[in-house]
């Protein structure tokens, strides 16, 4: 039995016992894990035109880039990012990453597919990389919201994930808390590598959400140093930014 057939009939068992709920009010919805009818309409999307490089959405279609990649070191190809981070999708950003909702991954994950699923697959990655928590952290919230999110995504792009590239070493301030150089100093010196030997040439970094583009950044810098030269990022949804 294929994995495909066999994580779908999991899938199925759960959702008998445990029927979906809508990924932005809780609510039960039935056969799917799909936003209900009145949140559906609320989500906003990023629409053209974008940022070349963050793929933030911009309002000057005569520009090329973003005032944040204007002004800020981008050392990754580019961006895939989906949703705003604006309500509704704040709030359920939040349950899924503190309030165990790892079931909106699936939800999270088709809508990455849908709307940038032909562009990843012409880059071509072989690996997927999702950004990693400190140890501590994931302990104690009992996994890491990236990781889940990039699992799902391996099992719509038949691309492998590596969790171990990239370690988090520093335990850093909540990056919300911050102004857009504070965050690049906090998260400077979070992340190093695993030292593990890769062949990978192409890799499409993971992440839930994108703000100022530091940590994308701080990651993307420690795949170059392991000989991975294309590094892209795709993440559910992304900030405002400057």
């Amino acid at each position: 039995m294929g994995n495909k057939v066999l994580k779908r009939l999991c899938e199925l068992v759960v959702d008998f016992f445990f029927p979906p709920s809508c990924p932005i009010c809780g609510e039960v919805v039935g056969k799917s894990i799909e936003p209900c009818e009145k949140c559906k309409i609320k989500i906003e999307y990023v629409r053209q035109p974008v940022c070349l490089k963050c793929g933030k959405e911009i309002a000057d279609e005569e520009e090329e880039f973003c005032r944040d990649c204007r002004e800020n070191q981008r050392s990754y190809k580019r961006g895939f990012p989906v949703m705003k981070y604006v309500e509704p999708m704040k709030e359920s950003m939040a349950m899924f990453k503190y309030h165990n909702k790892r079931s909106y991954a699936k939800f999270y994950s088709r809508e990455i597919i849908k709307r940038h699923g032909r562009e990843i697959l012409d880059i071509n990655p072989d690996v997927l990389v999702p950004v990693p928590l400190h140890r501590a952290k994931q302990k104690k919230r009992g996994y890491n919201q990236a990781e889940i999110l990039a699992r799902e995504l391996s099992y719509y792009l038949e691309v492998p994930v590596e969790s171990d590239l990239i370690r988090r070493v520093a335990k850093t301030s909540p990056q919300k808390e911050l102004s857009v150089k504070g965050r690049e100093e906090n998260i400077k010196k979070a992340f190093n590598s695993s030292n593990k030997i890769v062949k990978y040439k192409c890799a499409l970094l993971i992440d839930d959400i994108y703000t100022t583009g530091a940590t994308i950044e701080a990651c993307t810098k420690i795949l170059h140093e392991q000989g991975i030269k294309d590094v892209y990022y795709t993440s559910v949804c992304i900030g405002a930014g400057e």
